[in-house]
């Protein structure tokens, strides 16, 4: 089904990744009996979703921003994210259903408070970060991270705080990472590598394709970072091609 959103344009704002830039954004609304189907065909042309929102740089004289996805079945982790694997092993993650919790909002302030204190998302409210979680008319789901227990081998479930949150949007050819976040004392165990190593696996065993990451700009520290999982996939002018070291 080819689906026609109706687009829009934002005015020129300060880029956040990329210093004396400025940024536009072409964007639509994800909502109603369309919006998975939306969602689908938006996502192969490069766009992210935000709430119920869908989105794409669309930057007058910059294209650093490029859409990233990794190949779920031919992931080869680095020596590095393997060592990180097994610094996590005592973890376990449950999915459950894209609703908020206090226990949720607590873990995002201190990691936003610890991590992003002068970014766009630190004044962020309860209300915001409910909004953030279950304001989606796709197929959204979290994954709550917790230290795994006695019992966690018959119920799959862990035990203790939480450890890590990942959003993330369950796409027809991949799972989509929408934003996580994970407890800042825990910085031995780089959960933000571990997550997206977890999420490529999860793929995989779903016989998915892809992991989308989002947006990889290589000149900015905040997000350089993606280009570490091969092989993947970035969209360029040509379409889809796949990057491989």
């Amino acid at each position: 089904m080819t689906v026609h959103p109706q687009l829009y344009l934002t005015a020129p704002s300060p880029c956040p990744y990329l210093e004396n830039q400025m940024e536009r954004k072409v964007f639509t609304h994800l909502v109603g009996e369309h919006a998975r189907a939306q969602h689908e065909e938006l996502s192969q042309g490069g766009f992210r979703r935000s709430q119920n929102i869908a989105y794409r740089p669309a930057c007058e004289k910059c294209r650093a921003c490029v859409a990233t996805r990794v190949l779920a079945d031919r992931f080869a982790p680095t020596r590095n994210m393997r060592r990180i694997m097994k610094r996590n092993e005592d973890l376990i993650g449950k999915l459950v259903p894209n609703l908020p919790t206090s226990e949720q909002y607590s873990l995002f302030r201190r990691y936003i408070d610890s991590r992003h204190g002068d970014g766009g998302m630190a004044g962020m409210s309860v209300m915001d970060y409910s909004m953030m979680i279950e304001d989606s008319h796709v197929d959204t789901q979290i994954i709550e991270y917790r230290k795994r227990g006695i019992d966690s081998g018959i119920t799959g479930e862990g035990t203790g705080p939480l450890i890590a949150v990942s959003l993330f949007d369950r796409l027809n050819n991949g799972l989509s990472m929408v934003y996580s976040f994970f407890e800042p004392r825990e910085e031995k165990r780089s959960l933000g590598t571990y997550l997206i190593i977890d999420h490529i696996y999860r793929a995989r065993r779903d016989g998915l394709a892809y992991c989308h990451l989002g947006y990889l700009v290589e000149d900015s520290p905040k997000m350089a970072y993606k280009a570490r999982f091969l092989p993947q996939e970035r969209l360029t002018p040509a379409g889809w091609v796949e990057v491989d070291g």
